[in-house]
């Protein structure tokens, strides 16, 4: 005689069903979380840590490296980061910390100061983090003391800086005073152009009144670019270590008028803002570094080296030189 059933059994076989179903529910969704970690695990991060994101060169930088991971989505995961001014150091200090926090698998930084940024990119490598230097080079001699080599990928910021003067002094008399506006004196990029700046006005028998930092700032080049003026009246040329100082610079110039109107004006980068002044004459040429390959250069040098293990060698990015002509496309 078979065994009858109560409701109450039904009911209870009922629920046991019910909690074995959302057991096993659980069970593959934890699997589904420890596979997805896994996976996670298997693909390296690379953090990228800029300058100020409010400069159009590293706007571009941010892009061209996230239009480089979508492509490689399979290959690492990206993140991303900039600070509010170029010379907020520790502003960029405090993010590398972060990022070492994060356990990424590498760091491709553009550092805000050539020397302030060595001891956390130090401490990231002892902690087994990749770094890949680009665009403002880290300070070889202190990283020699601390007995770490660190990749860098950029161009020749000084060669380049030196077809830029060349511009400025063959549209000038020999002889022409002229001015620097250099960027944070403490950043290799700044001192490298500042020092292409130099040696191509001294070849062409140029007058340097005056090298003034500005901190890669507008308000600082345009303040700075006034009082220069004041002190030398007869100055022909102005050299500025970025776009944005070049801009600063121009902005003074127009409004000290018809007694400023045979100052010269070159700059550093290209950046859109100044590309699109095809027709102001004062601003005649600038350095474009290519902000996208240099970025994804650094990401790929990365790549490579948490793949292999091995230090990368250094690597030069291309940088051109582009001429401002009223009623000419621009010039390479």
């Amino acid at each position: 005689m078979g065994k009858k059933y109560t409701t109450r059994m039904l009911q209870g076989h009922k629920l046991s069903r019910f909690v074995i179903v959302i057991a096993v529910t659980i069970f593959l969704l934890l699997c589904c979380d420890i596979a997805e970690k896994n996976n996670n695990e298997n693909k390296p991060t690379i953090a990228i840590v800029m300058k100020s994101l409010a400069n159009d060169f590293f706007i571009t930088m941010r892009q061209s490296a996230t239009a480089h991971q979508r492509e490689h989505h399979d290959d690492y995961g990206l993140i991303v980061n900039g600070i509010k001014n170029e010379n907020d150091i520790s502003g960029q200090i405090h993010i590398v910390e972060n990022m070492i926090a994060k356990n990424v698998d590498a760091i491709v930084i553009a550092p805000a100061d050539s020397k302030a940024l060595i001891p956390i990119c130090t401490k990231a490598i002892e902690k087994g983090i990749v770094i890949i230097n680009i665009d403002n080079q880290l300070d070889s001699e202190i990283l020699k003391e601390k007995k770490h080599s660190i990749t860098f990928v950029g161009p020749n910021n000084r060669y380049a800086a030196m077809q830029v003067a060349t511009k400025l002094a063959e549209k000038i008399e020999k002889g022409s005073e002229v001015a620097i506006l250099e960027g944070i004196p403490t950043a290799f990029n700044s001192k490298e152009r500042v020092e292409g700046f130099v040696e191509a006005f001294l070849d062409y028998g140029m007058n340097i009144v005056e090298i003034k930092p500005c901190d890669w700032d507008i308000t600082k080049a345009n303040t700075a670019t006034t009082a220069i003026f004041r002190k030398y009246p007869n100055i022909r040329g102005i050299a500025c270590a970025n776009d944005t100082m070049a801009l600063g610079a121009l902005a003074a110039i127009k409004a000290l008028g018809k007694v400023a109107k045979n100052v010269e004006i070159v700059g550093f980068d290209n950046i859109t803002a100044v590309n699109e002044i095809l027709k102001e004459k004062r601003i005649i040429a600038t350095a474009e570094q290519y902000p996208d390959k240099i970025v994804v250069e650094g990401i790929e040098c990365a790549l490579q080296a948490i793949r292999t293990g091995t230090l990368q060698e250094d690597r030069e990015t291309p940088v051109d030189v582009k001429v401002f002509k009223e009623n000419e496309n621009n010039e390479h």
